[in-house]
């Protein structure tokens, strides 16, 4: 559970009492420390919320208190639903599965004009069949740069010259008609970028990587933007 989500929770827990919740009765109820707990406290304090209580006796929430609602323009809801298109039609299957739950969740709170963008938006996102080489390892590639695991591909360049590597997948970027892996590669003992639809095959291998900083994501784009400029990597 990251913050955001723990921060919410802490404030339905308090929401939904009449009496005071000590420090250890929210710890135990999210599973964190009762240090955590103080911490989160704090924080909500600092963002308006009126939490009201102390330090071993115990929090609640003035009972006239309510989560602002989400609000979204025309605009913003129109930005929204073009991204999950996006990412429907260009990426994954898990991938895409985790844009429309999300903004199914977004839409379910959104008032009845603007929800009915997602049928009369008159932007739409084709599905791209030429990225169907690209998504059979877009989601273990993906899974790989989080993990931090190494990768042995199968690798056939623009000349289709077959090569193997193994490599130390970095970040993934699409560029509207390919995505491509940046990686840190141990044959070349440098920075290289590989398209994911020319990979041959992609296994993840036992070991995994810790890159120093001048073999990280951030050291490839700085050295990118000292050879080209600011050219909206990020």
């Amino acid at each position: 559970m990251n913050k955001a989500e723990r921060l919410l929770q802490t404030v339905n827990l308090l929401r939904n009492r009449r009496t005071v919740l000590t420090a250890k009765q929210i710890a135990e109820r999210l599973d964190v420390s009762e240090r955590t707990v103080y911490r989160d406290i704090q924080s909500l304090m600092l963002t308006g919320v009126p939490v009201e209580g102390e330090a071993g006796v115990g929090y609640r929430i003035q009972r006239n208190f309510e989560l602002p609602p989400l609000m979204f323009d025309k605009s913003e809801v129109e930005a929204l639903l073009l991204g999950a298109r996006m990412v429907r039609s260009w990426s994954d299957k898990a991938l895409a599965a985790s844009a429309h739950s999300a903004l199914n969740k977004i839409l379910a709170v959104l008032p009845p004009d603007l929800r009915e963008l997602e049928e009369t938006s008159a932007i739409r996102v084709p599905q791209f069949q030429g990225q169907s080489g690209a998504a059979k390892y877009s989601e273990r590639v993906r899974l790989a740069i989080t993990a931090k695991q190494k990768l042995l591909l199968e690798y056939s360049d623009v000349n289709q010259t077959p090569s193997q590597r193994l490599i130390w997948p970095l970040g993934l970027f699409f560029w509207g008609a390919a995505w491509t892996l940046v990686a840190w590669c141990e044959l070349r003992d440098d920075f290289r970028i590989f398209r994911l639809d020319r990979m041959q095959s992609c296994t993840p291998q036992k070991d995994f990587f810790s890159p120093s900083k001048t073999q990280s994501l951030d050291a490839y784009l700085e050295n990118v933007r000292k050879q080209y400029g600011d050219c909206g990597l990020e």
